[in-house]
């Protein structure tokens, strides 16, 4: 697996990297090594009050609630967050990390596709700070990437039944994910169930003027809005800001070009809507403070949705592609300008990260919204073969 530095450069490894011993490999047949199973009463099994932010103040907060019967399966796998000491994870998920973050991406997914959330040894901070300092952390992330190759072989023999599938992830997960698609899925039959893949957060390197992964032999990117067994990938900066040489993400390696797909309409040739979905009460870092997110007042709920609350367009120079966005208001229009999403610490944000931390909150209710339109449609026949 390639080396990466992702995830928040917040923590140093505890002890040396040759003195970690790596925690047990999960059992994926115990439900306890899944944040989220379809039908029981887990985080995506409740709902969460939301609040839809609006020109004019603050609508009506509702609830969410999981779709009885929905058609399409949804596998996430999230970022980096676990402050575990050592390279790797343990198994035992953190309400202020694993739920958390799943809570944050991926809560709203379960109103159009069953929930598949497995734990997983991710590297760690520390494995980070290792990896930034010019460790080598490639042993740290293999068995990482085992253990998602492991949970989804088993959900597709114990769960999938030929049902179509969607797969998510941000940052380190989308990491994962690149690689069980390379090395597993495009190869497999398992690919003819593909509805989309959404990776978020990670540079997905092409032949120029390609629209197929270099990795991948069957697998492209998608270029419509109703393409389907296809990439979407992105990585997000604001209006006017380029990935800069060396950047984390938004950049290819030389001699390839990055992708960019618009999370919300993969057709878009320009600026095009997206509903964003955020917790309104982070209080991490925000260049230039804490957002205030209405003149209206304090948002009624931790999270928020807002109908057509950005706009954004895939932009390519040279190497680098990603995603541009930026928050156009008019006269009278409550809502923010700005959003917040940068990585840093003690007031310095790395110009190389982008909005790395919205990647998904940007575009989190207009994916929700465009899978519930693929699912419902007839006319899409996604193959039933099995592995």
């Amino acid at each position: 697996m390639r080396k990466a530095i992702f995830g928040l450069l917040a923590a140093v490894a505890a002890t040396p990297a040759s003195a970690q011993t790596a925690p047990p490999a999960p059992d994926y047949s115990n439900p306890d090594h899944w944040i989220c199973l379809p039908g029981r009463a887990d985080l995506c099994g409740r709902g969460i009050e939301i609040t839809p932010l609006t020109p004019d103040g603050w609508g009506r907060t509702g609830i969410t609630r999981p779709a009885a019967a929905p058609p399409i399966d949804c596998f996430y796998v999230y970022p980096t967050i676990s402050s575990d000491p050592g390279m790797n994870a343990d198994l035992t998920p953190s309400s202020r990390e694993e739920y958390y973050v799943t809570q944050y991406q991926f809560t709203r997914f379960p109103e159009v596709c069953r929930p598949f959330v497995p734990v997983y040894r991710q590297m760690t901070m520390s494995s980070i700070a290792i990896a930034a300092t010019g460790g080598d952390v490639l042993p740290a992330g293999m068995l990482a990437y085992g253990d998602v190759a492991d949970a989804f072989d088993y959900y597709l023999e114990h769960h999938n039944q030929g049902r179509p599938f969607v797969l998510v992830g941000h940052s380190q997960g989308a990491i994962m994910l690149d690689e069980l698609i390379a090395n597993k899925l495009d190869q497999s039959p398992a690919r003819d169930r593909l509805v989309r893949a959404y990776l978020a957060g990670w540079n997905i390197g092409r032949a120029p003027g390609s629209d197929r992964p270099a990795r991948y032999s069957n697998i492209s990117l998608c270029r419509t809005e109703d393409d389907i067994g296809c990439v979407v990938t992105w990585s997000t900066y604001a209006e006017g800001r380029i990935p800069p040489a060396g950047a984390q993400f938004g950049r290819a390696p030389e001699g390839m070009a990055n992708s960019c797909v618009h999370p919300g309409d993969p057709g878009a040739k320009g600026w095009a809507p997206l509903d964003g979905f955020f917790y309104a009460r982070s209080s991490y870092p925000t260049p230039g403070g804490p957002v205030r997110w209405s003149s209206a007042g304090a948002p009624p709920s931790a999270y928020i949705s807002g109908q057509d609350f950005l706009l954004a367009r895939c932009r390519e120079d040279g190497n680098a592609a990603w995603l541009e966005v930026r928050l156009p208001r008019g006269p009278g229009d409550k809502r923010t300008s700005r959003i917040g999403g940068e990585v840093g610490q003690f007031g310095i944000f790395l110009p190389g990260w982008g909005k790395h931390l919205y990647d998904i909150s940007i575009a989190h209710g207009s994916i929700v919204s465009d899978l519930a339109r693929l699912g419902s449609r007839a006319d899409i026949s996604f193959g039933s073969s099995s592995d």
